[in-house]
């Protein structure tokens, strides 16, 4: 598989990766079905659908505000989705834009604190963090492969293919960094958006207590470092948005 290096627009960060924008969106989308399926399917509740949508369309037409001005950023379509599933607490990004969020993780939250969810995962898709996470796999063992014929919309490859790809790549932990970058950006588009990004301190908080000391939610699973997350929150990066 070939990958390509380029920097960023969001981070100003240089990155290796294997897929490019719009091939990301062609895998999120046609993984999307199979992963909501895993969850139970979407959620009926329109109302609170609509809740989900309107926070998430609000933080994303701050975007554009995280770019320097010699940078252009990338036009991904973001669509949020809340799934039925009532048990898992979870929230989970697929390439190009697909955000999901149980019922069960949903519930828990106010409108900022969802807020704060909703944008750490914006944060994941912006910084390109399965993308780079496919490109150090498939130099590894050559998932990249399957995935560029995925994508590429060859015969006899669809949704199922997709879906056990976006599966194989979200049970990958987040490395602390991804994690440390994801928190910032969710924090700056909850401080352009008007919401409290100090409730994303809450949310890590809310999701230890229900871990319930056992093998704790899905989301802290692959959303690793809650620790250092709050350090940074707390030191670094609240400070600079004047909190």
């Amino acid at each position: 598989m070939s990958t390509t290096k380029e920097v960023n627009p969001y981070t100003g960060e240089e990155m290796r990766i294997a897929l490019t924008p719009q091939q990301e969106v062609q895998m999120g989308l046609a993984g999307a079905p199979q992963m909501a399926a895993q969850h139970g399917g979407l959620h009926a509740n329109k109302q609170a659908q609509d809740l989900i949508d309107r926070v998430g369309q609000k933080l994303v037409a701050h975007t554009p505000k995280l770019l320097p001005p010699d940078r252009q950023g990338i036009n991904y379509p973001f669509e949020f989705h809340l799934l039925a599933d009532e048990r898992t607490v979870n929230a989970f990004a697929l390439p190009g834009g697909q955000i999901f969020i149980t019922a069960a993780l949903a519930g828990k939250l106010t409108e900022d604190q969802l807020a704060g969810v909703l944008g750490h995962e914006v944060g994941h898709v912006l910084a390109k963090h399965s993308n780079q996470q496919m490109a150090k796999q498939g130099l590894l063992s050559g998932v990249g492969q399957a995935v560029a014929v995925m994508v590429g919309g060859e015969s006899g490859v669809g949704g199922h293919s997709a879906g056990a790809m976006v599966t194989q790549v979200l049970s990958t932990r987040y490395g602390r960094e991804d994690e440390l970058e994801s928190d910032r950006i969710g924090a700056i588009l909850m401080h352009e958006a008007g919401y409290d990004p100090r409730e994303l301190i809450n949310v890590m908080k809310i999701l230890a207590e229900s871990s319930g000391g056992g093998g704790g939610p899905e989301f802290m699973s692959t959303h690793p470092h809650p620790e250092s997350r709050i350090e940074q929150l707390k030191n670094v990066v609240l400070p600079k948005l004047g909190y």
